[in-house]
């Protein structure tokens, strides 16, 4: 009675009275364990957790209760061990499958989670919530497609269970169905489920679709809800930006939310991004700098403020790196390399980089920053990797069935995509400056002109663009598979005197820029240098205060209906241009299929 009514501590008091002057029983055990997690006392629910399960090893929900308490302190693998144990004895306990796959996903290893889900599910097929965890764990393996079918069996069944309208929403957010996710969020809603991650994801998915206007009051709602949900400051703070471009009017949230609790670490780095963003790299730095000092334990903010100081304060910016390399060395030897390479300490970098190609060979950033010291030293090696007559080629791209002609379609590809682009400032975390950039995955998108263009028009020239390259071992070629598929795509729209830093794309394989629409002021290339190269695509040139700066070496001119294709790992930005007209393109990369 005192645990319905939810009076732990009074439960707790006389539970532990009883077990003073009576033998311990299953039963008691199980109401004590319950009442001190609910109270909070994690030890003292493992200890009469413990004790239950000495006296009843097969108490299948004592041993996830205390597996999932041992997996909040960080003991991930004996978690793991006693959920496996608890499915085998009891395979139909959908809580243990749950914790054990969620515990897996977050872990990294979604292939490993959707193996618990599947034979959960084959033990309990309608069960709700193994149909979020399967989705969840689908969605992390990239099976978009197959996470929203299975929501949508599970809404279907469950129709009233806010909660499966809510993941709903998600799923189809990120497979690039907006609409249908603005949706299923206003629904999860309506059932109850007033959630600040349901208000997130209704706001995203508004913004994703263009309006803009609701999205702002969808953010507004959900920070009602959680004043310090950092992450959908983070993506308030981003839209505020997007859309008006302006630093103080995007702050003010987050202002205010500093205000309120000036420990949170997180807000602090919201706000160096977006200092970055507008180019004060001083601020940036002192802000992540700051971050860093409230959270030691968070690498990222390290390296953003080593990064924040290469520029004007290198010595800081490699003591930054090495304290991060300290406590995480792979995923900070990045970082580490770029503030050794600006500090002129090649051998060390040297080192790092050796050590890097042997353990993750197709790192596209390590194949990038090797190219770099390669570049400064004078290396031979360096002429392969950075080939450009045989790794850089432009393809015209293929009609699509249903226009009459490439320019019919590239008409109809420019009012599309035009129409996507509402914003003013540009993203915070991307290379383009003076544009903007639609949000989300393009290559997700459900409108037929955009489907078109995946789906046919680069379909062809991405089969014939790895052809030409054919077989061989060098970085690029040693992962030819003979077959590639589109992992991510986005829009840019460049206003005169807009341009890409140099930069590259971590993530591909194969990357791209393809033209839809360009200005008739782009530079002929009549002449050496830039000043004739407007609007043109540069390879080379390297965004890092090197001693020795590193100029562009390569450069193509667009052309409307062009599709550039390059390795991922090879610096490439854009010659600003000026006249009255804009700059529409698509990009896009490529991995091994």
């Amino acid at each position: 009675m005192l645990i319905r009514e939810r009076r732990f501590a009074e439960a707790r008091s006389r539970l532990e009275a009883y077990l003073a002057s009576a033998p311990a029983t299953v039963q008691v055990l199980w109401l004590l364990g319950g009442a001190c997690q609910e109270l909070g006392d994690s030890q003292a629910a493992q200890f009469a957790f413990s004790r239950l399960l000495a006296l009843d090893a097969r108490w299948v929900p004592a041993r996830t209760a205390r597996a999932e308490l041992l997996a909040r302190e960080g003991h991930i693998a004996t978690a793991e061990m006693e959920l496996r144990r608890a499915l085998a004895d009891d395979p139909r306990f959908t809580r243990a499958g749950v914790s054990l796959a969620q515990i897996l996903r977050e872990q990294g290893r979604p292939t490993d989670a959707l193996a618990v889900t599947t034979a959960a599910r084959s033990a309990q097929p309608h069960d709700p919530d193994l149909a979020i965890e399967h989705a969840l764990a689908l969605q992390s393996a990239g099976r978009l497609d197959e996470a929203v079918a299975v929501l949508d069996r599970a809404v279907q069944q469950a129709p009233q269970r806010g909660d499966l309208h809510h993941y709903l929403a998600l799923a189809r957010h990120a497979r690039g169905d907006h609409r249908h996710a603005a949706d299923h969020a206003r629904r999860a809603l309506a059932m109850g489920w007033d959630r600040a991650e349901t208000w997130g994801v209704l706001a995203r998915a508004l913004a994703a679709s263009g309006q803009l206007v609701e999205a702002e009051d969808a953010f507004r709602e959900g920070l009602r809800r959680d004043p310090d949900h950092a992450p959908m400051h983070e993506d308030f703070a981003r839209l505020l930006w997007l859309r008006h471009g302006d630093l103080e009017r995007a702050s003010v949230a987050l202002d205010e939310a500093l205000e309120r609790n000036p420990a949170n670490a997180s807000f602090w780095a919201v706000k160096a991004q977006l200092c970055a963003t507008v180019g004060d790299s001083a601020q940036a730095y002192a802000l992540f700098a700051r971050a860093a000092a409230l959270a030691p334990d968070v690498v990222s903010y390290e390296l953003a403020a080593s990064a924040a100081a290469l520029g004007t304060q290198p010595r800081k910016a490699l003591d930054h790196a090495r304290s991060a390399a300290a406590r995480e060395p792979s995923s900070s030897r990045g970082g580490l390399v770029q503030a050794l390479l600006v500090a002129g300490d090649y051998d060390e970098a040297s080192r790092l980089l050796e050590q890097a190609r042997r353990e993750q060979p197709d790192d596209q950033q390590v194949l990038a920053l090797q190219s770099v010291l390669w570049r400064l030293q004078g290396d031979a090696r360096y002429g392969s990797l950075y080939d450009y007559a045989r790794c850089v080629r432009a393809w015209t791209l293929d009609t699509p069935p249903g226009w009459s002609s490439l320019d019919a379609y590239l008409a109809d590809l420019r009012e599309t995509l035009r129409r996507m682009h509402a914003f003013r400032g540009h993203p915070p975390d991307q290379s383009l400056r003076g544009g903007s950039q639609t949000m989300g995955d393009l290559a997700t998108h459900s409108d037929p002109v955009i489907r078109a263009f995946f789906d046919h028009a680069i379909a062809g020239p991405i089969v014939r663009h790895i052809e030409w390259l054919g077989h061989g071992d060098d970085p690029m070629r040693r992962r030819h598979g003979g077959r590639g598929r589109v992992h991510a795509a986005w829009s840019v729209l460049l206003q005169p005197e807009g341009f890409h830093v140099d930069h590259v794309h971590p993530d591909g394989w194969l990357s791209s820029a393809c033209y839809i629409d360009l200005p008739g002021t782009l530079g002929s290339g009549a002449s050496e240098g830039e000043g004739s190269r407007e609007g043109w695509l540069r390879f080379g040139a390297v965004p890092l205060p090197l001693a020795s700066p590193m100029g562009a070496e390569h450069y193509v001119r667009p052309e409307p209906g062009r599709l550039v294709l390059f390795p991922s790992y090879m610096w490439h930005g854009t010659v600003p241009f000026r006249g009255p007209h804009t700059r529409l393109t698509i990009a896009f990369d490529v991995l091994p299929a």
